[in-house]
């Protein structure tokens, strides 16, 4: 066993390797604070023959880590939820390019969260804990890497902000990197300028490197056993020289055509007219062929962008593609957007709704369950790219890419006090070939601004890409799908005309220096100046009005002492009031009741009927009020719902009443004053008193009484209300 304790961003560090999951090829535990995880790295003795490196990443949090018990009927962990599929790509992305290309033995990262102090998150330190488990296994891996969150907090930049310091911070995001370069960035921030952003990566990776020389201490004290034995999976020499001379300059030819699916065609072309020829020489040769074509067509497109700066579609290396925008496409949705760039589109609908539509969920991080009041959810359907594929649920890709847009998008949203509103935007990608997440960004900020939802700002994105062989390097803009398959980057950056609001960063070389990531920086807001002009053309700020379909919501205090009043027994008034007024009535613990209803009318009515329930009785005030019986010496009339006080015969009129139902019966509606209220809370009411002050008033001077029926209206808040 090997132990090792540091501090880090002023709390305990500490790996451990040797005493948990020792059958595993390398396995260690990291505790920061006192958030600990298990990471354990295991690769099969032999390759697959799967075409591609089968790498898994697992991040699971057990419920155990922060003192809990599973929640709903089965009561235990099930499938991961999307934070833990968000971890497990945060650590899956600066992994995946570290491992020696041509190896295809499949691979499997496992994390556990063990221990969760409700402080401090554990996704940072899991990568770390991961890289440990690789380097110290037979398993063949580059170089240590690590990952840190960075904070800033009126203007000072935080280490691994705590879950309370992030509330106070206009930043969060996760850079990883290796010692020389950063590989990963992710994270969001409140309309921070690119400069800054950059300024962070700086701070970040200078803590990366203290990381991974703690790293490079643990695995000093460690056997590290030799590498495993394995052998690149290699064409044959004879089969790459044979299709690299059939193809000749074709291959280059055919990636000038400008349409995805046509330029494919053309590929596919050439791939079997050569696979055809030489089949009956290297029969089963298909694969190999296919291999190199794509070799081909990869070193064909990058030369082609460093060489003349022209790319497959016919654009320089800073044009975005051609944008098109319509807004209200659905008659019946609340918001909606069709976005369109170049061959990437995506229909942005936005639904509001009320409080009780929040989505609640439970967390290791947080003593309490966790609402939320807006959510992205992004689909990516097979006919998007043409295609055949079975729909088995969400992928982790389109958790990633929703949550990456609901970043984007959830800096700019009002204030929930301000807006009470439940918000959930739905992105369907309808077509690809470039980012859609950055479509969805577009798509989904019109709808909202179409909807109604007061935006602080619109927000656009988009993705840039990089060549880089050597010194020759190519930023680009507006990447197309084959750019991001055969390119070195995918970099996208989401924001407002004042700042960036959600980053995103993958590399598929070693890492990138900051100097190129301030070129991408600055590239990428010159293009987003330019989306967001487009997005002003159609749509420039937020409809003033909601969409009649929309929910009208009001909200308004009560005492905390009266919510039982309004539920009623089991729930009985509550029900009564939504049952009569097509309401939908949500109360929190501290009087906060949220009355919704499509219908404005309806809403004011629960509205009412609460505030008569809820109001304290005035003396003094004349109210409108139904009486309820009649007796020999007066009559008790119900001034508010629930709340009923004395008419005494003597105060029913001037002059003397000899019979009460001489001038009120039981159900007249009548006006009265509050008198006086004694130590019992008993009200003296009087109609004689109200009837005089409302005739010196020039008021209203009648009611329902003596005519034996109710002529006027209820007041508000009253029993027939």
């Amino acid at each position: 066993m090997a132990k090792l304790e540091r501090q880090f961003a002023g709390r305990p560090f500490i790996l451990e390797a040797g005493k948990m999951a020792r059958q595993a090829d390398g396995s260690c535990t990291v505790q920061f604070g006192e958030t600990m995880v298990l990471c354990t790295a295991v690769a099969q003795d032999n390759p697959t023959h799967l075409p591609f490196f089968p790498l898994t990443i697992e991040y699971r949090e057990r419920t155990y880590a922060a003192g809990k018990i599973p929640g709903g009927f089965i009561k235990r962990e099930g499938r991961p939820s999307d934070k833990e599929i968000l971890s497990a790509r945060l650590i899956d992305r600066p992994l995946r390019p570290l491992f020696p290309d041509g190896f295809y033995n499949e691979t499997q990262v496992f994390v556990y969260v063990i221990s969760a102090d409700q402080e401090n998150d554990a996704d940072v330190i899991a990568l770390t804990g991961a890289s440990l488990a690789l380097n110290m296994s037979r398993i063949p891996f580059a170089e240590p890497v690590a990952a840190v969150r960075i904070g800033r907090i009126q203007g000072q930049w935080v280490l691994n902000p705590t879950f309370a310091q992030l509330e106070y911070s206009d930043l969060d995001v996760i850079v990883a990197g290796s010692e020389d370069a950063i590989q990963m960035v992710e994270g969001g921030a409140l309309e921070v300028p690119e400069e800054e952003i950059a300024e962070g990566l700086v701070v970040a990776h200078a803590a990366i490197k203290e990381l991974i020389g703690i790293q490079k201490e643990m695995l000093a004290q460690l056997d590290v056993p030799a590498k495993m034995e394995w052998t690149p999976r290699a064409v044959d020499a004879t089969i790459r020289e044979r299709v690299e001379s059939a193809a000749g300059t074709r291959v280059a030819e055919a990636l000038k055509i400008a349409g995805k699916h046509e330029r494919a065609d053309a590929l596919k072309a050439i791939r079997t007219e050569i696979a055809a020829s030489i089949a009956a020489e290297f029969p089963d040769s298909d694969k190999d062929v296919g291999g190199v074509m794509k070799d081909l067509e990869k070193r064909e497109t990058r030369e082609m962008i460093l060489n003349t700066g022209t790319r497959s579609d016919g654009r320089t290396t800073d044009q975005v593609r051609p944008i098109s925008i319509d807004v209200d496409v659905l008659p019946r949705a609340h918001g909606s957007a069709l976005f369109t760039r170049g061959q990437t589109q995506a229909l942005g609908v936005t639904t509001l709704g009320t409080q009780g539509d929040e989505q609640a969920y439970d967390t290791i991080d947080f003593p309490t369950q966790q609402k939320k009041s807006f959510m992205l959810h992004y689909n990516f359907p097979p006919f998007s790219t043409g295609e055949v594929k079975p729909m088995r649920g969400t992928s982790r890709r389109e958790i990633g890419h929703g949550a990456l847009a609901e970043r984007a998008l959830e800096a700019m949203l009002p204030p929930f006090d301000e807006f009470p509103y439940t918000i959930r935007v739905v992105s369907d990608v309808l077509e690809s070939n470039g980012s859609s997440s950055m479509a969805t960004v577009c798509a989904g900020s019109l709808s909202l601004m179409q909807a109604g939802v007061p935006m602080r700002a619109a927000v656009a994105g988009v993705a840039m890409g990089l060549i880089k062989e050597g010194d020759r390097v190519a930023v680009l803009t507006d990447i197309l799908g084959s750019e991001d398959a055969l390119g070195d980057m995918d970099f996208k950056v989401a924001g407002t005309r004042e700042g960036v609001t959600s980053i995103q960063m993958d590399i598929k070389i070693e890492g990138l220096t900051i100097e190129l990531m301030r070129e991408a920086l600055q590239k990428a807001n010159v293009a987003r100046m330019h989306i967001l002009d487009k997005m002003d053309e159609v749509l420039s700020e937020a409809r003033p009005e909601l969409s009649q379909y929309a929910p009208r919501i009001i909200t308004v205090k009560i005492d905390p002492a009266k919510i039982g009043e309004i539920i009623g027994p089991k729930g009985k008034t509550i029900r009564g009031i939504q049952e009569a007024t097509g309401a939908t009535i949500n109360i929190d613990d501290d009087g906060t009741i949220t009355i919704a209803s499509v219908s404005g009318e309806g809403g004011e009515r629960a509205r009412r009927i609460i505030a008569g329930m809820t109001e304290e009785a005035e003396v003094g005030k004349i109210y409108e009020g139904q009486v309820k019986s009649t007796t020999t010496f007066g009559a008790f009339v119900e001034i508010m719902p629930g709340t009923e006080g004395l008419l005494h015969i003597s105060e029913l009129q001037a002059g003397r009443v000899e019979k009460t139902e001489d001038v009120v019966k039981k159900g007249d509606v009548v006006q009265v004053k509050l008198l006086s209220i004694d130590e019992k809370g008993r009200l003296r009411l009087s109609r004689k008193a109200a009837l005089a002050e409302l005739a010196g008033n020039g008021g209203n001077a009648t009611d329902g009484a003596s005519g034996g029926s109710a002529t006027g209206a209820p007041a508000p808040g009253s029993a027939q209300a």
